[in-house]
């Protein structure tokens, strides 16, 4: 017999679109997984096993970053003190003052390129400080170490030129041993941590290059800063100072050298982050490969120095030029695939009724996203704004976190965070998806035509912006901010947002119903 309810009993939750997803029961990692859960996961046994006090430690993630953020300043300190003994008091402040000129210049070159998907600041200012603290340390206790011990053993240090023998050794051998290694283990730590944020060639060489240029701050501050004290001890001044030329050969003519050495190891850490779980050999030599060509490029850039004027232009515009041009065309290439990574891996969500038609368009075109941002500011204010860039940014999440699902890289976790991604688009998605629609008719490109698979009914939101609507057809014109906005396909009904005949509204919540090849059966 059935019975009703009772009054007090809480009514049952409602359903939602992950509850027609089997995946999203929340018993057990899909059978067919490429690989077991990483430490942390349920189940996993951990480092030290899952009770033990060490495992509870590593676990806690303020207790990690604490204990980061005290070794990096620690190591600041020291950087601070050394410095501070070279130059004097007066001299590192000179040094400060010129080493910080060019950084915001190149801080915001990797920025631009890291647009598509923008790393958290947490892990740029990590990696940063790891440059100009840890990094730094590292690289002058070594290479003082080591310069001792060429003295002591290879160079003949009872001659006069012994020493400078020691220090050209050390400076084309030692040095980019020793600093590109500790540049290298921000990138590494970042691969290993922030695995999340690490998708391909764009992301290594933006935390390479941000890593540098915290290493060639602090480094600069030392060189400016020991020529401000020569030229205050032999009385130059001027354009003519060893001051002067110190900054115009570091800060003006190679302020990306630190960077560009570094970036190599970068780019063999984002192609080991694009190759599929299955290729374990390329995973673990492209990064070793990637830093042996940035030790290579280092020791030759500093072996210059001993070639004379001409030979430091030479080897500056016969590689260093070349390799710079080289590196920056990989990037832009990257960060463009990476765009239309975005508009492929979200056609299947479109498919299933989260995204609209215009979407994956609009959000692989930089220049759409912007004039859906600026629509939005313009319409309703900054904190529209900021809800279409927060709805771009789940958008791009998700599509890389789908490409990895196919790849076999995305981890134990990947239902939980596509869950979470998926609710932060749908809860900005009435002030996000006319403001995309509207600036995917802003494009050139053609659309090609519906994705494979049936395609849900459209959502038609209640309009945001006023009386306006928003108009994205498939082939007859949609009205849009006061004109037209073009069809794209076949003739049709027009996908477009505002006023809607009745019979056009829907619940919106879609049937998350995808493609059979979605789910377990990944592509390796």
């Amino acid at each position: 017999m059935h019975q009703s309810p009772s009054p007090h009993q809480p009514p049952d939750p409602p359903v939602t679109p992950y509850d027609q997803q089997p995946w999203f029961d929340g018993t057990a990692i899909p059978g067919g997984w490429p690989h077991p859960g990483h430490p942390g996961h349920p189940g996993h046994p951990g480092p030290w096993g899952r009770t033990s006090r060490l495992s509870r430690l590593w676990d806690n993630k303020a207790l990690r970053a604490t204990a980061l953020i005290g070794l990096l300043s620690l190591s600041g300190l020291v950087i601070l003190a050394l410095v501070r003994e070279q130059t004097g008091t007066k001299g590192f402040l000179v040094g400060l003052g010129l080493a910080v000129l060019p950084v915001p210049l190149i801080i915001s070159v990797f920025r631009w390129l890291d647009r598509v998907d923008p790393k958290p600041w947490r892990n740029l200012i990590f990696a940063f400080a790891w440059g100009a603290c840890a990094a730094t340390l590292v690289a002058l206790i070594a290479n003082g170490f080591a310069t001792e011990w060429l003295m002591t053993t290879i160079a003949d240090s009872s001659s006069p030129g012994g020493r400078a023998d020691a220090d050209t050794w050390g400076a084309t051998l030692i040095a980019p041993f020793v600093e590109e290694s500790a540049k290298a283990a921000a990138v590494l730590l970042l691969f290993v941590f922030r695995r999340r944020d690490f998708n391909g060639i764009v992301d290594g060489v933006v935390v390479a290059g941000i890593t540098a240029t915290g290493f060639a701050f602090t480094e600069n501050i030392l060189y400016l800063g020991s020529a401000f004290v020569s030229d205050q001890e032999f009385g130059y001044s001027g354009i003519r100072s060893t001051t002067a030329a110190t900054f115009f050969i570091r800060g003006v003519m190679s302020p990306f050298a630190h960077p560009l050495f570094t970036a190599m190891t970068g780019v063999g850490f984002g192609l080991a982050a694009a190759a599929a779980r299955h290729q374990r050999v390329r995973r673990i030599l492209l990064p070793i490969a990637a830093l042996l060509a940035a030790m290579v490029l280092h020791g030759l850039w500093n072996g210059s120095s001993t070639l004379g004027g001409y030979g430091f232009i030479i080897v500056y515009a016969a590689f260093m030029v070349p390799v710079f041009g080289l590196l920056t065309w990989l990037t832009i290439w990257s960060r463009n695939k990476e765009l239309r990574t975005v508009r492929e891996q979200l056609t299947t969500y479109q498919a299933a009724g989260w995204l609209t038609p215009p979407e994956p368009i609009a959000l692989s075109s930089m220049r759409a996203r912007g004039i859906a941002r600026d629509l939005a500011r313009r319409s309703q204010g900054s904190a529209a704004a900021r809800t279409v860039g927060e709805y771009i940014a789940s958008a791009t999440s998700l599509a890389f976190l789908r490409r990895r699902a196919h790849r076999g890289t995305a981890g134990p976790d990947f239902t939980t965070r596509e869950r979470e991604l998926l609710d932060r688009l749908w809860e900005r998605r009435e002030t996000a998806q006319p403001a995309l629609a509207h600036a995917a008719l802003s494009l050139p490109l053609p659309y090609p035509g519906p994705p494979q698979g049936p395609i849900p009914p459209p959502y038609w939101p209640t309009p945001p912006y006023g009386g306006y609507g928003y108009g994205y057809g498939y082939g007859t014109p949609a009205p849009g901010y006061g004109s037209p906005g073009p069809g794209y396909g076949s003739p049709g009904p027009g996908y477009g947002y505002g006023p809607q005949p009745p019979q056009a509204q829907r619940t919106p919540h879609p049937t998350y119903a995808l493609p059979p090849s979605y789910g377990p059966q990944i592509h390796r």
